[in-house]
């Protein structure tokens, strides 16, 4: 009944609107006009209704189908991805964090030690001299000793040179300085007491002692004695000029190990002071220098060498036979 009322009040309702939009031709029911709008109304009305079913329909069985797993891409889509930073290969930052890090190394210089020591296992003697001094040992050292005006201070020949240490010619520039250095000699030709002795020589005229009379013969100073270390040295001077080579001699004495060892400092000048602009060398402060080296010597002790007695053999005696 619901419904025929509905139709019916739209039937009616559809009438009024009819007459008054078209007064010259009024709708009725038996009209053909009036069938076909309440059909195109019908129909309308019926084809919504069945859109929304089918909509329902479909949509309940969506929600009972299983729904893939987007979550992954989802998220992979959606997620913004962060820029990138593009840094230069020429600083890379990291490296240069690790460098800083790093504890800077000083470079540790070592010099050179001032001093050299020398040592010789022949004759025992080592001792210590600057570096910038030039060692001469062997022939080398017999030629600069040979070359003094007085080459040893023993008083018996046999003297053997084993070392010298020259002082550089650099160490004095423009001055009248000559030769000059420290020398090791050996002679185990002498006793204990003549070790102590030094040759003196007396001042002679050339024609007692066929010298050349350019060469004045050395002047010698009494022995005086020298300690170094645990050693007793005894020791002497001489002055001896040669031309126009001046050269103050100090020689010093002590016996060790059965020889004689003789250390001497030598300093010789040229005296030509007046030439070349040249000064005059302090020979004090030559022989302090030499000094030095004198104060390091060492003599070691020979090594023992133990022989056994040689065993006597037993005196054989042969048995007297009594005569027939």
């Amino acid at each position: 009944m619901n419904r025929i009322n509905l139709f019916h009040r739209t039937a009616v309702r559809s009438k009024a609107v009819r007459s008054t939009t078209f007064p010259g031709n009024p709708a009725t029911p038996e009209s053909v006009t009036w069938g076909k709008t309440n059909f195109d109304k019908t129909a309308s009305t019926l084809v919504f209704a069945a859109i929304l079913i089918v909509c329902s329909i479909a949509v309940g069985c969506s929600s009972d189908k299983p729904q893939p797993n987007h979550s992954n891409s989802q998220s992979a889509v959606t997620q913004p991805m962060p820029p990138a930073v593009s840094t230069p290969a020429s600083t890379p930052a990291a490296p240069a964090l690790q460098a800083a890090a790093k504890p800077v190394r000083k470079k540790v210089v070592r010099k050179a030690p001032v001093t050299v020591s020398y040592a010789d296992k022949t004759s025992g003697v080592s001792f210590q001299y600057p570096r910038r001094y030039s060692l001469k040992t062997g022939d080398a050292a017999d030629k600069l000793v040979s070359s003094a005006p007085v080459p040893m201070d023993f008083v018996q020949p046999g003297g053997v040179a084993v070392a010298a240490v020259a002082v550089p010619e650099t160490a004095y520039p423009k001055s009248d300085l000559g030769p000059a250095f420290f020398d090791v000699s050996v002679n185990k030709a002498l006793t204990a007491e003549q070790c102590g002795e030094f040759l003196e020589t007396k001042a002679a005229s050339p024609a007692e002692t066929g010298t050349p009379a350019e060469t004045t013969a050395p002047a010698a100073v009494p022995p005086a004695k020298l300690m170094i270390g645990d050693m007793e040295l005894q020791s002497a001077e001489t002055l001896a000029t040669q031309g126009t080579r001046e050269e103050a001699s100090k020689y010093y004495h002590v016996f060790e190990n059965g020889a004689c060892y003789e250390f001497a400092l030598k300093v010789s000048t040229t005296n030509i002071e007046n030439q070349g602009g040249a000064t005059h060398v302090d020979r004090g402060e030559v022989f302090k220098r030499l000094e030095k080296i004198l104060a390091t010597v060492k003599i070691a002790a020979p090594a023992e060498v133990t022989a056994s007695a040689p065993v006597a053999a037993a005196p054989t005696t042969a048995a007297a036979t009594p005569a027939q």
